[in-house]
């Protein structure tokens, strides 16, 4: 299924993550630093730091992307 929103023109040097352990499960918030833009996802413990970051990246462009497309951003 193609993607409505395209984050190809999401361009993030930097994002910020936070992992919080919550029972068997983290829950991960990532804050583009300059739109302000945060969004929020549960992660399985055994998963690995680098897929959970990458997760979250990826959610966060998809999130810009969606709110460039509305033309609230």
């Amino acid at each position: 299924m193609a993607d409505k929103f395209s984050q190809k023109n999401v361009y993030l040097p930097e994002v910020l993550i936070e992992l919080r352990p919550v029972g068997k499960s983290f829950r991960v918030t990532a804050i583009d630093p300059t739109t302000g833009i945060e969004v929020t996802m549960v992660a399985p413990v055994t998963a690995t730091r680098e897929v959970i970051k990458r997760n979250a990246a990826r959610k966060l462009a998809y999130v810009i992307a969606k709110k460039q497309d509305s033309g609230k951003l």
